[in-house]
């Protein structure tokens, strides 16, 4: 399976005020099963005052007049099922907007029902903020200044951990679990098919909720607030109503490893089907994407490989003198690295502890990975990973580099076109909170123009630019005026002209994702990096009984020769049979072969089959 993510407000307008809607959806449903993807997930598409454009929610149980309404989402549902399209919504239970009904009754006072709906706390006396009091600990959110805001009808502070204008619920109320679990049951009984649960492991906090580290900024608090005491628990209650519908639960975790995911989505009593981490996204800067120091190809593999062994259930390689030797045979290929116990997570060293092995899948996995490299949260990966000056070359690497991996790929939209980041010219033009909030606040020193290089790096809102269908007039997305810019590069950039190339991004992806579900290898085959101190070239194979395919992936700009694992070139070892590249290959589809003299073109991406010495047959490259 993969998954499509759509952010309704930038896809696509069908009634022309400027802005994507459910209309807009309706009318490139075949489009988007045209990909070759399986399922949909919207982005929150509930009423919302937009503080954080849809992640502050007024009402669960409506949809945003902006997209339409619920017959129309109905209508869009009832489609996505026809076309085999399974639809996914976002359910933000962290935090609620400050106008839903529920925190207005709060704010009323102490004694209605809502009063415990939030976290509350009376302020310290005496202080230096205002009214002579302070806030009730030192927390920092992580958009918006500190973590408390000072309601005056109530006479206290209210958490929140993101914006201002989304205060944290208070999960330890049972009532409140209860409001989210019929939340669930109202989307579920209307023909949804499960939920991406937004920064889920944020809802459980400690109860006396201590003072954070001083020296730390934005997330001093995150140790009393992540993987909280009682989170497990309430992940339970609410997949006792998935489990009802047998619906698909996928949470977004940031700032969790792999041995707490393991807990959530590992074994037949996981609470979690997928979890999104957010290692992968942090390969060209430190914490968060405004502290950007460039791309780092060893983040990146170390990222990618970290969640490969660890779900898959080996340990990482190098944490022991055991390990390191596996790892000097990993670097010597795969016959060495069988040899030293490291084939298909069995060798001794890859084992999981006894006490865990019980939670494996039939294909030998402890739990599946969620494959992605851009959604709504991050800046365009092309500019962040790839190069726009290899446009083309790098958008169809990284396409690969990810999606053949073991789990399930998740495309963002415009991502399967390459878009790239959007420059503007002022700090006033942009509508990210969080941008905008980093720019006020964060290398006050420097000048405007630095500070306004760092949000153009890193904001949000390059993912939020409109979709670029067509060249001409608001690039295909509206015939009114855009709610927001439009990249200036959508003339060349846009998918009206890449159908047209088969050699586009567009048709790369396509290409990826019909490999992957015609190669039982690329659904279940185990993963193993290779060469993993190659500054240029990111290498892994995916094995599957004597099945091995062989993906190659340059990270340069210019021409690298690379050297090919001993069990790929030896003699009696077999041929190789090319099943795809992004560049003109000498190589007819399908047919057995080697490499073209070991070097890549800038950005050059290869995926081998190894052909046995008995002829063993392998497809054709499509």
């Amino acid at each position: 399976m993969s998954f499509y993510q759509i952010w309704v407000r930038s896809f696509c307008d069908g009634n022309g005020d400027g802005i994507g809607d459910l209309y807009g959806v309706y009318d490139k449903l075949d489009y988007i099963k045209s990909l070759g993807v399986d399922a949909i997930w919207f982005s929150p598409i509930y009423p919302s005052p937009n503080a954080d454009y849809g992640y502050d929610i007024s009402d669960y149980k409506n949809i945003h007049p902006d997209y339409g309404t619920l017959d129309q989402f109905k209508k869009v549902l009832d489609r996505a099922h026809e076309l085999g399209l399974k639809v996914l919504l976002d359910l933000v239970i962290n935090h609620t907007s400050d106008q839903h009904p529920w925190f207005i009754e709060s704010c009323k006072g102490r004694d209605n029902p809502y009063s415990d709906y939030y976290i509350w706390r009376d302020p310290v006396l005496p202080g230096r903020g205002r009214g002579g009091h302070r806030p009730p600990n030192n927390w920092f959110s992580q958009f918006e200044g500190l973590a408390w805001e000072y309601n005056e009808q109530r006479g206290q502070y209210y958490l929140h951990i993101f914006a201002r204008r989304q205060p944290d619920l208070n999960m330890d109320n049972p009532r409140v679990r209860e409001e989210v679990k019929d939340i669930m049951r109202f989307w579920l009984d209307m023909g949804v098919d499960g939920f991406r649960e937004d920064v889920i492991n944020f809802i459980s906090k400690v109860r006396d909720l201590p003072d954070g580290l001083p020296f730390v900024p934005a997330i001093n608090g995150l140790p009393y607030y992540k993987d909280g005491p009682n989170l497990h628990d309430y992940l339970e209650e609410f997949r006792e109503v998935a489990l009802e519908y047998g619906a698909v639960q996928i949470g977004e975790a940031p700032y969790t490893g792999v041995r707490r995911a393991l807990t959530y989505i590992g074994g037949k009593d996981r609470v979690l089907d997928m979890l999104i981490q957010f290692d992968t996204m942090m390969a060209d800067c430190f914490m968060t994407e405004y502290l950007n120091h460039g791309f780092w190809l060893w983040k990146l593999r170390r990222a990618f490989s970290k969640w490969q062994y660890g779900l898959q259930g080996d340990r990482r390689p190098g944490r022991s003198r055991k390990q390191k030797g596996g790892d000097k045979a990993r670097a010597q290929g795969p016959e060495a690295a069988d040899r030293a116990g490291d084939c298909s997570g069995t060798g001794a060293h890859g084992r999981v502890p006894a006490d865990r092995a019980g939670g494996r899948d039939r294909h030998g996995c402890m739990a599946w990975n969620a494959l992605y490299l851009e959604n709504h949260d991050h800046p365009r990966v092309i500019s962040r990973y790839g190069s726009e000056e290899y446009w083309r070359e790098s958008g169809t690497m990284l396409a690969a580099a990810y999606i053949f991996q073991r789990g399930t790929p998740f495309l963002y939209q415009g991502q399967e076109l390459g878009m790239t980041n959007i420059a503007l010219d002022s700090i006033d033009q942009y509508i990210d909170v969080s941008a905008r909030n980093a720019y006020n606040s964060f290398f006050l020193w420097e000048p405007v123009y630095k500070r306004l290089k760092r949000v153009q790096i890193s904001t949000r809102d390059s993912a939020r630019t409109p979709v670029q269908w067509t060249g001409g007039p608001g690039a295909g997305f509206t015939t009114g005026r855009p709610w927001f810019y439009i990249n200036s590069n959508y003339k060349r950039v846009n998918a009206e002209a890449e159908e047209k190339d088969p050699g586009s991004i567009l048709n790369f992806y396509r290409k990826c994702l019909a490999l992957r579900k015609k190669e039982e290898t690329l659904l279940w085959g185990t993963y193993r990096e290779l060469y993993p101190m190659n500054g240029r070239v990111y290498m892994y194979e995916r094995c599957r009984g004597e099945d091995r395919i062989l993906v190659v992936c340059s990270f340069s700009k210019k021409r690298c020769r690379y050297r090919l694992p001993a069990g790929y070139c030896r003699a009696g070892g077999g041929k190789l049979r090319l099943l795809l590249d992004n560049y003109p290959s000498g190589a007819r589809p399908g047919e057995a072969g080697g490499p073209r003299a070991g070097f890549l073109s800038p950005y050059e991406v290869q995926v081998w089959r190894k052909v046995t010495a008995s002829g063993a047959p392998g497809p054709g490259r499509v």
